[in-house]
């Protein structure tokens, strides 16, 4: 259920993300779910990697969550800059 697992924890960080970050999005709500579960795969393998997970666990919810909004923080400054221009 690991890889699986993942993705749907991510889904539902990108969703809370989503609302704890309200504004406008560059790429809208899909994206933001999308960065989601890169966020949820970021903070299992930044937690695996400082040893706050075993390597066969995910992150928990929380940390999917923590590592949503870092995704979606730097999505919005790239993307941000990209459209001033």
């Amino acid at each position: 259920m690991g890889i699986i697992g993942t993705l749907i924890i991510g889904l539902l960080a990108g969703i809370v993300a989503k609302f704890l970050m309200p504004g406008r999005d560059p790429g809208g709500f899909i994206i933001t779910i999308i960065l989601g579960i890169v966020g949820a795969f970021v903070a299992t393998y930044l937690g695996q990697a400082l040893g706050w997970y075993r390597a066969d666990e995910g992150a928990g919810f929380i940390g999917a969550v923590v590592g949503a909004i870092i995704v979606l923080a730097v999505y919005r400054l790239i993307a941000g800059r990209s459209q001033v221009r």
